[in-house]
């Protein structure tokens, strides 16, 4: 039997199934970086170190080993089911009969840099920058159709002394797609532990990156809050509506709004001229996202607008008013409909922002 053995980012990330995996084992083979990392975990155990680039060996000696009838772990860094050594067994294994192998998931570093920076995570695409084995346009690719739906994308192995060229070419396609205000997450690992910082994409300086760092960088509505990076995913925050919001829709409702910038009002502009006053009062309040400009009052816990010049443009009011009358019938929809409201929200920010 073959055990793949995800060994996680540092030693004390490591799993209970993957401790026991290692227990019960007579053969460990791994990159001589990882298995000096659980060093005092494999006494009494054939410890077979092999270097970078030598996969296909460690996976011929894992098998050859276990048709002798050993129990053999084989270990990975992080989880060995992204980019470790899984698949080369997998595929090395195709060539024989009869070799059992079984894989024990690890703490990927997407995961273990996710939960560093805060909680960036929302839908996301994992890519490596290594063009060793893989085309550079294969992963340009990539990134490009990974930038263009959103995702929040980790980059892996991102660039070396000698291997410049792909990270750059990655942030040249992000830079053409992505706000430059878009934060960016940098962990970097070492035996002493992990360095941790948020910057924009605009400010990421390759000088900066290297092969033991983990770039995560965020999608549109990433924002970051007390040095930590947060991806919302829309939940709906409780809140009454105010009476003065409540006495604005039931005019918009009997077709009495205003449309386009309301000058007659004695506060316009409220935010900046020119501003498009059709939604006054914003029927998505309180989002509770500050990626369009909003923020907590904290000493009050109220949600501040002031920030917000987003409902206030042409294409976001065109937007709404696409499909909000299927949504707001009466005013109690402002909060028995909240839910499907900031579902529009979100995808009016996409086409709009």
């Amino acid at each position: 039997m073959i055990k793949i053995v995800g060994i996680g980012p540092c030693r004390e990330d490591m799993t209970l199934r993957a401790l026991k995996a290692l227990e019960e084992s007579d053969v460990v083979i791994g990159y001589g970086a990882y298995t000096r990392k659980i060093k005092d975990l494999l006494d009494g155990k054939e410890v077979i170190s092999k270097g970078m680039g030598q996969e296909v060996d460690r996976a011929e000696l894992a098998i050859e080993y276990s048709k002798k009838g050993y129990q053999v772990v084989v270990i990975s860094s992080g989880d060995p089911g992204v980019y470790g050594m899984a698949n080369v067994i997998y595929q090395i294994r195709g060539k024989y009969s009869g070799v059992e192998v079984e894989v024990i998931p690890g703490v990927t570093a997407v995961n273990y840099s996710a939960a560093l920076l805060g909680s960036p995570l929302h839908d996301f695409a994992v890519i490596s920058l290594s063009d060793i084995l893989t085309p550079l346009s294969e992963i340009k690719r990539k990134i490009t159709a990974a930038a263009e739906a959103d995702f929040i994308i980790s980059f892996y192995n991102p660039r070396s002394k000698r291997r410049t060229e792909p990270l750059n070419e990655a942030l040249k396609i992000l830079r053409n797609i992505k706000s430059p205000k878009t934060p960016v997450g940098i962990v970097k690992t070492s035996e002493k532990g992990s360095e941790v910082r948020i910057v924009s994409l605009h400010e990421l300086n390759e000088e900066d990156v290297d092969m033991n760092t983990t770039l995560l960088v965020g999608n549109t509505f990433t924002y970051v809050d007390g040095g930590k990076m947060v991806t919302p995913r829309g939940y709906v925050i409780p809140y009454s509506t105010h009476p003065l919001a409540e006495e604005f829709y039931q005019k918009y409702l009997a077709g009495d709004g205003n449309n386009g910038s309301n000058t007659a009002c004695e506060y316009y502009p409220c935010h900046n001229h020119p501003q498009n006053c059709t939604f006054c009062y914003c029927p998505f309040y309180p989002c509770g996202d500050p990626s369009t400009g909003g923020h907590w009052i904290k000493e009050k816990q109220v949600w501040s607008c002031e920030g917000c010049t987003w409902i206030h443009q042409d294409d976001t009011v065109e937007c709404i008013e696409g499909k909000l009358p299927q949504l707001l019938e009466k005013v109690e929809d402002l909060q028995d409909k909240k839910k499907e409201l900031l579902k529009l929200r979100r995808e009016c920010v996409h086409l709009t922002k």
